[in-house]
This record gives C-alpha cells, structure tokens and sequence, in this order.
C-alpha cells in the first residue's frame, strides 16, 4: 500500500471516529486539510463531514456550508442535510431540499420528515405512516419501530398502513410476521392485502398457498388485476408446474391479460425456470403491447435462466435500440447478471464499469458473478468496497460473499463474515448462510464443525443443509457422518435421488456391498429414479442436448469418434479413466463396460461437439444440469491443453474455466 492510500485509509478511519464521538474540534480541523486540498476531494468524505456537522449540536449553519462546498451532491449528501434541518425542526427547509433530489432515495429524507412532523405535534395520518413504512429499505429494526408506533397510535386500524407493514414483511424475509399482519387484518383486508400476501407465498415458495389463497379470491368474488395474476404465475413457477402454468396461460389468452407486460413478464419467468421452450418465451415476448422496464427487466434476466448468451446479446441490443434509456440502473443490473450466469464475466465486468452509478443490486450482481466464476479475491474486494462507501449489504450480498468463501477455501473469512451479518448489519442469517457455512467448512474438510453448526442451527436445516453436509462428506470419504447426513436428507426429500446416488456409491468405494444393495433396493421400492445427466451447448442461435446412452443428435457418430480420438490422445500425456466416478454402478458391470459409459458421459460428448463444430481457438461453454464429474473435470484439463481451446463448463454449482491444462477452480469445487 502506498503512501497516499495509507493516508487515506487513516484519514477516512480518523473522520468517522469524530463523528462517532461528536468530536467537532479534531474534525474542523481535518476539514480544513480538506478544504486546502491536501487530501484528494471526494463525494464520500464531503458526505462525512456534513454528516459530523448535523450531528455535533448547533452546528446546522457549518453543516449546510459543507453541504454547499459538496461540488456534485449525491443521494446520501442530501439525506444528511435534510436529517439536520428536520432535527432542528426547519421542516420548510428540509422539504425544500427534498425537492431538489436527482432521482432519489426517499429513506432518510422521508424518515426525517416524519420524525419532524411528530416532534412538532403535527397530525400524521395513515398515508404518511405508509409512505414512511414503504420507504425503509433494509432497515427492519427501524420498521419494527414504526409498527410499534402503529399499534400505539391506533393507525393499524387503517388499511393502508397495514397493508405497508404487510408488504415490509414479505419482501424481507419475514413471512410470519407478514401472516400475522394479514390475519389480523380480518375483513378489513382489500385486494391489495390478498395480492400482497399470495406475493409473499410465492416469494417464500409456498405456492401451493398462494393458489390457495388466490381461488379463495375468486370465490369472494373480488376484483383481479394484472398485479394478482403475475403473483400467481410466481407461484406456478417456485412449483416448478408447467403443466398448471400453461393452463393459466390458456385463461389468461381468453381475458386478454397476456398482452400486459406485467403478466407477460410473470410468463417469461415461468418458461423459462420451469424448462419450457425458448419459442414460448419468444412468443409472450412478441405479443406484449407495451413493453415497459420491468418486462425488459424479466426478459433480460429469463435469458439467464435460459442459459442463452445469444439471446441476451439480442436483448441487449433491442434495449439500445429501445426508448427505454439503457442506462437504466434496473435493465443494467439484470444484464450483468444475465451476462455473468452465460459465461460472459468480462461483458458483465465491462457493463459494470460503465455505468453511470451502482446501487446494491449492481453490486450484489457483480459480487455473485465473480463468485460463479470461482474468481474470489475479486468478490471479496468489491464487498469491500461496499463497506468502505457505506452501501448496504443485504442477506443476497452473504450468499455470494459466503459462496465465494467456500469455493476458495477461505474458512477464516467466512466465519468472519458470518459473523458481521448480524454484529454490523443486523441481518439474522438464513437457511442459505448456514448452508454456504456448512459447505465452507465441509470442502475445507473440517466435517465435524459441520455437522456440530448444523445441529446447532436455531431452526430447521432443511434439506439444503444436510445436502450440503453429505456432499462433503462424499468429498472426503467420512461415510459415518454421510450416513447420517443422507437419512436427514431423506427425512425431508424421500423422492430425492441423490441422497440414495451418493450413498450407493461411497458404500461401493468401501466396499460395502450388501449396505449398497440395500439403499438401491429401498430406491427401487420407493419408486425413485435418478435424474439422467444432461449437458448442453448453444451454436449459431441453436441448442445442441447431449445425454448419456442417447444416439439422437445427427451427429453423434461423429462426435463420439472425435471423443475417442481425443481420449487417446489425452491418454499419452497422462490422463487416465476414474472408474469409480460411474454413478450408481450395476450389479455385476464388467470393468469395460463402465469405461465404455465412463468415456461417454455427456459433458465430454458436448464438449467434443463444440470443438469439432467451431472454429481453432474459439471458446466454447458447456452447460450441465449436474455437479460435474471429477472424471470429466480431468479430461477436459487435458483437453483443454491438447487442443490449446479456452472451454467452460457451467455446472449447477459454479462455472469451471479450462485453458491450458488448468481450471479456474483450481481442483477445489
């Protein structure tokens, strides 16, 4: 670190200690450093220094000159300048620069305004407490507080607050809370209760409830809007029911509503997670009337979905030729997401360099992508970044933090960040946080402190969690922990395979034969049936399916001759056949015949089939609906090399970038 950036660094440190301890003299006195220029300008110390000003006591008169000297003042400049004239209860002034905020973010000042209205005695009524409720953001315990208030007040007896409550609750997780508000609601409850809590159902995946509450709709004969019938959709969609969604389509037609960009929105999500056809997402794309930001928005981000760098290239084309600005904070955003998700990072990276400003999606997006692309040092840089600006992070920015964690092995600083999401953020971990902590530590090969975090969670792991556990224990051969974990895992997923697959085969490597008869007999008897092994490849706009013991594809032939070819040239420089990576092996199947399945699973026939169909030293990217195999994952190394081609494999856990006989994993995944 330079010198500069030391002094930086210890200046920035030595601000905010003023301002925590209200210590006006020792931060005139680095404002005038500031003010002479000997420390670089910037938005975010002019922001500290308005902000040490409005809260050291009768300093309004110094916090508004540091305010006027602030060159281009931003969202965050304003917030603090109005919180100190609404302190002072200069409520006309305040509203004043509230009017004069370039597209703002209405939480502080609109908190402000609130806070003066009830220190000066003015009448609120329950318009203003919703206004106050909607614009929260991520700050629950500041929510709580004006819930509290509510009660107090009597104005949860209006519907509009409480329906803002309702709202609060479902968008950030608290779906019991959300469930309380709307049953005590009672028939005070309107359309927008009923959309707001089938949202909230469908947000949290229960969709069958919220089907549930949405033919109860019906039955009341109340009114049904554009926004109901996309929350349906929702709820289709997190049920992964095609079949169900494709009827509503059919309904939907006979109303008319599948023109609205709203609904048509909802439709493109459904196709497009539920593995419907790209025509269909095409042909709600074309029947939309008047396309908006949000169907761009959920366009944009069904060609992530879709796995289709193509289509999103086109999307984003059609966005520029569009009236809707490009730069638009929310199309950028999904665009690096959509970008990131098909193996593009280094268009994600240049999008995200570009534009204008970076709210917490941007940054949420660009941390996720790195993580994906197994690219962790870079994740942990740009969060830091986030804390140095004071952005927000929420519980997605832990996820991807706490994922790129795992995929590097960075057990210290993952538990470190763990434990900032409540002592800095306040932010109670989630099922997914302890699951990512479960596989941080699972990977790294302390599997006992998996295990003693997963019992000790404060609720139920869930499915994920126990995945998570006998995916290391599989990892690292710990069959007493994995039997353990695979039982829980059945407890919540009997249909499930992959408990049954992965048990099955450590019991085969250990050589226990009569306990992997017995959990592929309990399999047989329980109807349950692995899911087969897919990968695919997109070539000039088509999409190219390859699967284990299929001959379908045109050129099979071919691809399977290349495959060899390459295998044997692989072979020479020492790459050599994992039989024991053969899934859920056959009673009796001869060594040969499991090299033979083994040399053609169906990431090796994609990949042979993009290099023979592209052109030398195009990149090309597979994508699999499995983990990959470690087979698999050390041919295509040497193939990468033999070949001197860049190959990526997007698979359901991460990405895996190939080039000259290494990966981006670095053999840790």
């Amino acid at each position: 670190m330079n010198q500069l950036s030391w002094n930086l660094h210890s200046f920035r440190h030595l601000l905010k200690h003023c301002i925590a301890e209200r210590d006006f003299l020792t931060g005139r006195s680095l404002h005038t450093l500031y003010i002479k220029s000997l420390v670089p300008p910037s938005a975010y110390l002019s922001n500290h220094f308005i902000l040490l000003y409005s809260k050291c006591h009768r300093l309004l008169l110094a916090a508004r000159r540091a305010f006027d000297l602030t060159p281009n003042p931003n969202v965050f400049s304003f917030n603090a300048i109005i919180a100190a004239y609404a302190k002072e209860s200069q409520m006309m002034v305040a509203r004043q620069l509230f009017d004069r905020i370039p597209a703002p973010d209405l939480m502080g000042p609109a908190f402000s305004l609130f806070v003066g209205m009830h220190d000066m005695g003015l009448d609120m009524d329950g318009f203003t407490l919703s206004a106050v409720v909607t614009a929260c953001g991520d700050d629950v315990s500041l929510m709580r507080q004006l819930h509290s208030f509510a009660v107090s007040s009597g104005l949860d007896s209006y519907v509009s607050p409480s329906n803002a409550l309702l709202t609060y609750y479902s968008k950030n997780g608290y779906l019991n809370e959300a469930k309380r508000m709307f049953d005590e609601m009672g028939e005070a409850r309107d359309e927008v209760s009923w959309n707001s809590m089938i949202v909230a159902y469908g947000q949290h995946r229960e969709g069958l409830r919220a089907l549930e509450l949405f033919q109860e709709m019906i039955r009341k004969g109340m009114y049904v809007d554009m926004y109901t019938l996309a929350s349906v959709l929702t709820a289709f969609t997190c049920l992964s029911d095609l079949v169900g969604g494709l009827q509503f389509h059919a309904k939907l037609v006979k109303t008319g509503f599948h023109q609205n960009s709203h609904v048509g929105s909802g439709l493109i999500d459904l196709y497009s997670k539920c593995k419907g056809a790209m025509s269909d997402c095409e042909k709600v794309f074309q029947e939309i009337k008047e396309p908006d930001l949000v169907y761009f928005v959920c366009a944009i981000s069904a060609c992530s979905n879709l796995s289709s760098p193509s289509q999103g290239k086109q999307m984003h084309g059609l966005v520029i030729k569009s009236e809707i600005p490009s730069n638009w904070i929310s199309v950028d955003n999904a665009l690096i997401a959509t970008y990131s998700k098909c193996g593009n990072l280094g268009d994600a990276r240049r999008l995200f360099k570009r534009m204008p400003e970076h709210n917490t999606v941007s940054l949420n997006s660009m941390i996720a992508g790195y993580a994906q692309h197994g690219l962790g040092e870079e994740s942990l840089a740009l969060f830091q970044e986030m804390l140095d600006n004071d952005i927000p992070a929420t519980s997605i920015t832990f996820i991807s933090i706490l994922s790129a964690c795992a995929h590097t092995g960075k057990v210290h600083e993952g538990q470190t960040y763990f434990n900032m999401m409540k002592e800095k953020f306040g932010l109670e971990p989630e099922a997914e946080h302890y699951s990512c902590m479960i596989d941080l530590l699972g990977r790294a090969g302390k599997i006992s402190e998996a295990e003693k975090l997963i019992v000790t969670m404060p609720f139920s792991p869930g499915s994920v969690g126990w995945a998570s556990l006998l995916g290391a224990c599989r990892k690292h051969g710990n069959m007493e922990i994995a039997v353990k974990a695979a039982y829980q895992f059945l407890q919540h997923e009997p249909a499930n395979a992959a408990p049954y697959v992965v048990l099955s085969n450590m019991f085969v490597r250990a050589g226990r034969l009569e306990d992997m008869v017995a959990i592929r007999k309990l399999m047989r008897d329980r109807g349950v049936k692995k899911n087969p092994g897919c990968s695919w490849i997109e070539l000039n706009r088509r999409t190219h399916v390859f699967v284990a013991e299929d001959s379908s594809h045109p050129m099979i032939k071919e691809t399977r001759d290349y495959l060899d070819e390459m295998l044997l040239k692989i072979r020479k420089v020492g790459y050599v056949l994992e039989v024991n990576q053969v899934s859920l092996k056959e009673d009796g199947m001869e060594e040969k015949e499991m090299e033979m399945r083994l040399r053609h699973h169906n990431e090796k026939l994609a990949v042979a089939f993009g290099l023979i169909s592209t052109k030398d030293g195009e990149p090309i990217l597979v994508v699999k609906n499995l983990r990959i195999c470690g087979d698999c994952h050390n041919a295509i190394k040497h193939i990468s090399k033999i070949t001197k081609r860049e190959i990526t494999v997007r698979d359901t856990r991460r990405f895996h970038y190939f080039k000259e006989g290494q990966c981006s994993c670095e053999d840790y995944w």
